[in-house]
């Protein structure tokens, strides 16, 4: 299974959107992940649906904010996305008779919607607010020429 890196990618995007303070296009933001604008449109699309970003087209449109970081946690990024899984991991489903596999298939099953659970749980406590936090005190720890170096990404 491929990593999903979309809601990592969304939130360092809605970040740097509320850091900019204005509008970034679909180009800027696929250059700043390394991506296709229309990679950068279809993730975002679910976060305006969600009323979290607006998007203006032509002369002087892209991207903005429409709430501030405070008011949007993990788990609201992560359902704009469509849920994307969450755990590689999967049971067995080839005989489904056996009772060997169906006792290991209903206990990792269990233990699976257990850290689910507990994983979107956490996902709902964490607002952006507090990544980009994060990121201003490591910001502000470093010194000018690593300053310089980091703004760029």
């Amino acid at each position: 299974m491929r990593p999903d890196r979309r809601l990592s990618r969304m939130l360092h995007v809605l970040i740097h959107l509320d850091r900019h303070g204005g509008r970034l296009t679909s180009d800027d933001i696929a250059q700043m992940l390394g991506t296709n604008p229309v990679v950068v449109r279809r993730s975002m699309a679910g976060l305006r649906e969600r009323g979290y970003v607006e998007s203006v087209k032509g002369h002087g449109g892209g991207w903005a904010l429409t709430r501030p970081l405070s008011d949007i946690t993990l788990l609201d990024v992560y359902m704009a996305l469509g849920e994307p899984g969450l755990f590689a991991l999967a049971t067995s489903q080839d005989n489904p008779r056996c009772l060997v596999e169906r006792a290991v298939t209903d206990r990792l099953d269990e233990t699976l919607d257990q850290a689910r659970e507990l994983l979107l749980g956490r996902f709902a406590e964490i607002t952006v607010a507090e990544v980009a936090g994060d990121f201003e005190h490591r910001f502000a720890a470093l010194d000018d020429d690593e300053r310089c170096a980091s703004d760029a990404g």
